[in-house]
C-alpha cells in the first residue's frame, strides 16, 4: 500500500488549478494506486490528487460498493439540484449541506488513456462534482450561500487540526513538471 498524507484547508495546493494529465505513464498509475490506498484508507468517498499535494487532474471514488477513478474529467451536469450533507478529507470530521446538481455524466479517461464515461445521481453526482472541483482549485465551502459557509468557517476555526502549517508541495517528475503542454 502506498498510503499518503492528505492536505487539510489551508494548504494552498487545494486552492490551485490542477493540469491536464498528458503522459499515461507507470508514474500516473502510481498516482491512481495511491490515490486509492489513501483513500480507502482515510476512508473516503472520493480523493483527488491535490489533496496528496499532486496538481494533476485525477481523482478516486467509492460510491456504493464501485471503486474507481477518472483522469481528465468533463462534467455535463443536470438543471436539476440537490442538497444534502458533504464531507471532505481535507476537512476531517466537518460535514455541512452543499447544493450540487442531481444528475452527471462525467467524460474522461482512465489510467491507460482510455475514454470513460460514468453517469451518476445523487451521491455518485455529488462525488464527481466535489471531486472536479477539487481539481480546479475549487472547495465544497465554495458552494454554500453565505450564511451556511459563515458557519462552516467558524467550525473550520475551532476544529484541532485547523492552523497546521502546510507540507511542501511535491514537483512533478515529468518533463512538463505537472503542466499540460
Amino acid at each position: 500500500m502506498s498510503i499518503q498524507n492528505i492536505r487539510l484547508f489551508g494548504d494552498p495546493v487545494l486552492r490551485t488549478e490542477a493540469a491536464p494529465v498528458v503522459d499515461f505513464d507507470r508514474e500516473l498509475r502510481q498516482l491512481v494506486k495511491d490515490l486509492t490506498d489513501t483513500m480507502m484508507d482515510a476512508p473516503g468517498a472520493g480523493l483527488a490528487a491535490p489533496q496528496i499535494g499532486v496538481g494533476l487532474r485525477v481523482f478516486t471514488y467509492w460510491i456504493d460498493g464501485e471503486l474507481g477513478h477518472l483522469v481528465n474529467p468533463d462534467l455535463d451536469l443536470s438543471s436539476e439540484m440537490q442538497d444534502g450533507e458533504e464531507g471532505c478529507l481535507s476537512f476531517p470530521g466537518l460535514r455541512f449541506d452543499t447544493p450540487r446538481a442531481l444528475r452527471v455524466v462525467a467524460k474522461g479517461f482512465n489510467q491507460f488513456g482510455e475514454p470513460v464515461t460514468i453517469e451518476g445521481s445523487e451521491l455518485m453526482a455529488r462525488c464527481i462534482q466535489h471531486e472536479t472541483d477539487h481539481l480546479d482549485g475549487i472547495l465544497f465551502i465554495d458552494r454554500m450561500d453565505r450564511e451556511q459557509r459563515k458557519l462552516a468557517m467558524r467550525a473550520i476555526r475551532e476544529a484541532e487540526w485547523s492552523g497546521e502549517p502546510a507540507p511542501t508541495v511535491k514537483v512533478s517528475p515529468h518533463a512538463t513538471f505537472g503542466r499540460g503542454m
